[in-house]
């Protein structure tokens, strides 16, 4: 499939991580290279499209206000750097916006903003008006309040569920690295790049390597997950590389980049909610006759269920996979862990028998799912 084009795109969420940012050796934010970068995002802007940034950095830069030494930080350390560095980070974008009469305004978000539906439409009305005053949302996890058990935990899939938030059209996640390859390149000298990714299949996650950087928490494997938050919500995503100086006039250029592909079928809010914006709490395995009964629009009954991973109570996000282990979806669940582990392989007949209760006859309604692509394989 051809690649898309850098201007076909309207709405345009860029993900700037810790490490292309900040200089990790002074401490201090790369100032000629996020120039640069302001100047591509000022040059989309004066287009008429819409940015938004999704900025790492906050906790590195509060290190070296502080003065802290190297090494980890407690909890408390790491949230208290935060509030130091957010200050700092959003002065600095300020700035670098600013000198292209461009306004921006910071948002803070946790991961409760994106899984209590009403916090979630909260934030996303705040984006909106920022977008329709012409400023440039500069978005971030609110790193000093969010623990271990209530973080995203990296800002690529942070990133991937601000665009579904915001409907965004295209996800740019700008890396140490210029895209996906077939095998990992530092170890590989002939690893290819892979420039159309159609489906994100098992093979594709199969790819994905570890983290490389000291200041970035995120490997490839975290923008793969990305990519598949971003597709079945209906926004197209990008790997390129931000090691370069004007890295997003190099993807309108035609420079290398893994492109991420999301079929066209639009989605409707509330499945965008479901699909790029919750954190799944477990996994049910289902059978091949449900992988059709589903792709054919039906609901998730405990017939085809094969498997259930996780605890997870009612109403809770979960993946669905195929007897592949490949995902074929999101959804919420009807029945807590417990429930579904009873009742997973039998007919919805027996659910009154086996719980006592006469319960949803589904497992998964059809109007709670989101069914993602199938699986066509990567192109190149």
């Amino acid at each position: 499939m051809a690649r898309p084009s850098l201007e076909n795109f309207r709405r345009i969420v860029v993900k700037v991580g810790s490490s292309l940012l900040i200089d990790s050796n002074a401490g201090e934010v790369r100032t000629p290279w996020l120039s640069a970068l302001a100047g591509d995002l000022a040059k989309l802007h004066g287009e008429g499209r819409e940015v938004l940034v999704v900025s790492s950095g906050s906790i590195a830069l509060g290190r070296s206000r502080l003065k802290l030494a190297r090494g980890p930080l407690k909890l408390e350390e790491s949230q208290a750097a935060a509030a130091v560095g957010q200050i700092a980070l959003a002065r600095i974008w300020s700035e670098v916006l600013g000198a292209h009469n461009i306004g921006s305004g910071q948002i803070l978000v946790t991961l409760q903003d994106t899984e209590e539906r009403r916090r979630y439409l909260n934030a996303r009305s705040t984006i909106a008006k920022l977008l329709e005053w012409r400023a440039v949302p500069i978005i971030n996890e609110n790193d000093t309040v969010a623990t271990n058990e209530i973080r995203y935990g990296d800002n690529d899939r942070l990133a991937a569920r601000v665009a579904t938030m915001a409907s965004a059209d295209l996800l740019i996640l700008l890396s140490d690295i210029d895209g996906l390859y077939d095998a990992p390149p530092g170890a590989n000298p002939d690893a290819k790049l892979i420039p159309v990714v159609e489906s994100v299949t098992s093979e594709i996650e199969a790819m994905a390597g570890a983290a490389e950087s000291e200041l970035s928490r995120g490997g490839m494997r975290t923008k793969i997950e990305a990519a598949k938050i971003a597709t079945t919500a209906g926004t197209h995503m990008l790997i390129a590389s931000g090691k370069i100086e004007h890295p997003l006039q190099a993807i309108a250029d035609g420079g290398r980049c893994t492109w991420f592909l999301t079929p066209a079928n639009p989605v409707t809010a509330r499945k965008r909610w479901i699909a790029g914006s919750l954190e799944p709490k477990g996994t049910l395995t289902i059978d091949a006759g449900a992988v059709n009964a589903l792709r054919a629009g039906k609901s998730l009954l405990p017939a085809g269920v094969i498997r259930i991973d996780g605890q997870f109570a009612r109403g809770d996000a979960v993946v669905v996979r195929g007897p592949d282990t490949h995902e074929i979806g999101r959804g919420l669940v009807a029945y807590d862990a417990d429930d579904a582990e009873k009742i997973k392989g039998r007919s919805s007949g027996d659910v009154m028998t086996i719980l006592g209760i006469s319960g949803r006859a589904e497992m998964i309604h059809r109007d709670d799912l989101v069914i993602g692509p199938s699986g066509a394989h990567a192109a190149g």
